[in-house]
């Protein structure tokens, strides 16, 4: 709880932060639900980039799974029958190429305190009421130099739906309708850039023989799922920062995926059909890029070599080595 409690002072003293900005710099309405809407998403653009050495690390742990395919293919082929022994042999295999699945989720993991955080902070102004003597204002909002603010974030409203509305408590707001309406479309908007951006993962940047891809299609199903029906519990400032983190998460992914995609893929196959197209209308020779047997690809015009992820190999077969 105490570490809840520290997030949440972190929270909402950002969106404070952004509030200011937004309504003393830029001269937005202080009281207006768009004001505290943009000030959600600026709170979505200092996570997302306090984030970006972890989906570096993310990268690289998806690269490195991709390395070891051939091993794992081998485990899973030699241990079909023995379940616990396949099991062993491929936490063995990761403990000795140094290769931690859990890396490529470690993004959306550490998000999901800040999302309660949110979801917190959200409640505690819905609940706002300077009339109760046992109410305290979430996070920063109990502070002196922060007296207000709860009260213009609780009134706060977008098309006249208030930011702590769910649609399952819609009756308890002002305009029901516009609630139910408002929290659907952000519930649908959530889940289809869920979708998106799994499936763009999925399609342009895993190789086609790729055991794990089995894995992500079920998740490309499930995730979208389960925000949809947990979504009718989340508020609309919630649903403002998950939809605004999924299009961080899709700008973010397209473009490693189109700089930087893992060879054997179809984005590597379209990146190298952009070079010879580049290089054809330069008029010089087409470039290809070939791995070597080291893992480095040459071009095979110029010979200049380009940096490529090595093949990751064991401890026992580096000693053979």
């Amino acid at each position: 709880m105490f570490i809840l409690d520290w997030l949440k002072d972190g929270v909402s003293w950002i969106l404070v932060q952004f509030h200011q900005i937004l309504s003393n710099v830029l001269g937005m309405n202080p009281d207006s639900g768009w004001t505290w809407a943009f000030a959600i998403v600026g709170l979505v653009i200092v996570i997302r980039i306090v984030l970006i050495p972890l989906f570096v690390k993310q990268i690289k742990a998806q690269r490195g799974l991709q390395l070891i395919q051939p091993q794992m293919k081998e485990i899973q082929k030699k241990y079909a029958g023995d379940k616990e022994r396949q099991s062993q042999e491929m936490m063995k295999l990761y403990k000795e190429t140094g290769t931690n699945p859990l890396s490529s989720c470690l993004p959306i993991i550490l998000q999901a305190p800040i999302f309660f955080a949110l979801f917190g902070v959200l409640q505690g102004v819905a609940q706002y009421n300077p009339a109760d003597p046992n109410y305290v204002p979430p996070g920063v909002f109990s502070w002196d130099q922060y007296a207000g603010l709860a009260a213009s974030m609780h009134d706060a409203q977008i098309f006249g739906v208030p930011l702590y509305a769910t649609f399952m408590h819609a009756d308890e707001t002002p305009n029901p309708i516009n609630t139910r309406i408002l929290a659907l479309v952000m519930i649908a908007l959530m889940t289809t850039t869920t979708f998106i951006t799994q499936r763009q993962l999925i399609v342009k940047n895993s190789a086609p023989d790729n055991p794990m891809v089995r894995q992500q299609k079920i998740l490309l199903y499930v995730f979208p799922v389960i925000f949809a029906v947990s979504g009718i519990n989340f508020p609309i400032g919630v649903l403002i920062y998950w939809f605004t983190t999924n299009l961080w998460s899709m700008g973010q992914q397209f473009w490693v995926i189109r700089n930087n995609p893992q060879p054997g893929t179809p984005a590597f196959e379209a990146r190298e059909a952009r070079r010879a197209a580049k290089a054809a209308r330069k008029g010089a020779p087409a470039i290809e890029s070939i791995p070597d047997e080291s893992g480095e690809v040459t071009d095979t015009e110029s010979g200049t070599p380009e940096r490529q992820q090595p093949k990751r190999t064991s401890r026992s077969q580096r000693k053979k080595k």
